[in-house]
């Protein structure tokens, strides 16, 4: 499997290129920014022409910036979100100004990703894991003890619940819900930040072991 990770915007997103082999099928997770430093990366798998989808974690503009550009150069991918983040991407001029990000193109939606949803391609299957809380539609992609999580649970903290559609209370319970029980030994990939494992964040993540909310 080819799993190569890349840092992309002026937010820091980890945007992540996976790949059943060099010369396979793939797909690209959170195309933040930089379109021509992921399509580097995909060429570099020789991927171009075999990226199946684009999907994103959930829909704030550092997640899926690059994505309108990306999608006219791989033309075979298809752009998949959950549809409770459609809205957000009516929105992404306003989100990136408030950060003071130049401003973000809306991609078009080619489907829609819900809870229980399994996406294939060449082997390998991605099991999407509905996660509201940071937004109403994130949700995760899981496979082969490797769940990439978007902004759901970082190293050591979670993600912001203090935009319009965040709830405190529901991210702890997806994080309890849907990740915890995937097992200690599964390795996290977050948007932002290192990688970490279920077991670590069990153990000392402030946020699953205090009493933040």
């Amino acid at each position: 499997m080819i799993l190569e990770t890349l840092e992309v915007g002026p937010l820091a997103v980890n945007c992540y290129v996976l790949g059943s082999r060099e010369g396979g099928e793939g797909v690209v997770i959170d195309p933040g920014d930089e379109p021509e430093e992921i399509i580097r990366a995909v060429a570099e798998h020789k991927l171009l022409g075999k990226i199946r989808y684009i999907l994103a974690t959930h829909g704030h503009f550092d997640h899926v910036g690059a994505t309108k550009k990306l999608k006219e150069e791989l033309p075979s991918a298809r752009f998949l979100i959950h549809k409770l983040d459609v809205e957000l991407l009516d929105i992404l001029k306003d989100q990136a100004g408030y950060f003071g990000c130049p401003e973000v193109e809306k991609p078009h939606v080619d489907g829609y990703v819900a809870d229980g949803d399994t996406i294939s391609f060449d082997g390998i299957d991605l099991k999407v894991a509905h996660t509201p809380g940071h937004s109403s539609g994130g949700v995760c992609y899981l496979t082969d003890g490797k769940a990439f999580v978007g902004d759901t649970l970082f190293a050591g903290s979670v993600g912001r619940t203090d935009f319009p559609g965040c709830s405190a209370e529901e991210l702890v319970n997806s994080i309890r819900g849907k990740l915890l029980p995937l097992g200690e030994d599964v390795v996290v990939y977050p948007g932002h930040g290192p990688s970490t494992t279920i077991g670590e964040e069990m153990r000392s993540n402030p946020f699953l072991t205090g009493s933040y909310f």
